[in-house]
């Protein structure tokens, strides 16, 4: 046995010190399992310009590796498109999975210093929520991140970024992520 203290993200202890008091003294649950809780963050990533040069898709994968400290997944088309020279099977984006750990210091990151990096930034749209207590939001440039190297990066792709909850409505997903200091606008 050792006597080394675990790693908890900030995040992590923002949920748990700051958080859970809040939402149940909103929401008054009976049960502490009621709690709307984060599930997962999925990132996203489209290469179109993958069609025609496949050396962008691996830029692309080792970017995406660089944001979120996991290795991802290329995404493949299903069908063929013969309008955009689009064949099955072709590796068309990238995709990665965070939980835990690695998805509370993403989310710190993404909070924190990714999004006041992005241009004009005037806010989170607070209506983007689908019903079942998930959020989804996309960024233009995906070079908001630390992680990337502007001199290094041969060109710029755009992200998707969905947080999932164990939240039943949006009122209560939406009131979570404003306690993790997510800034949607007014």
């Amino acid at each position: 046995m050792s006597d080394a203290t675990t790693y908890e993200p900030r995040f992590q202890k923002l949920y748990r010190d700051k958080v859970v008091p809040a939402m149940q003294e909103k929401f008054n649950y009976s049960n502490p399992m009621q709690m709307p809780k984060l599930d997962k963050v999925v990132l996203n990533m489209g290469v179109g310009e993958a069609v025609a040069d496949s050396k962008k898709i691996q830029s692309a994968l080792k970017d995406m590796e660089a944001i979120a400290g996991q290795k991802p997944v290329a995404t493949k088309a299903r069908k063929s498109i013969a309008g955009f020279k689009l064949r099955e099977g072709m590796s068309i984006g990238c995709k990665v999975t965070l939980r835990r750990e690695r998805m509370y210091e993403f989310l710190d990151r993404f909070v924190t210093i990714a999004l006041p990096r992005v241009k004009d930034f005037r806010g989170l749209n607070g209506r983007s929520f689908d019903g079942n207590g998930n959020y989804a939001c996309g960024l233009k440039e995906h070079i908001v991140f630390p992680e990337i190297n502007y001199d290094q990066v041969d060109q710029m792709w755009g992200m998707d970024i969905i947080v999932c909850t164990t939240a039943q409505t949006n009122e209560e997903a939406k009131e979570l992520l404003k306690l993790l200091n997510f800034p949607f606008r007014n």
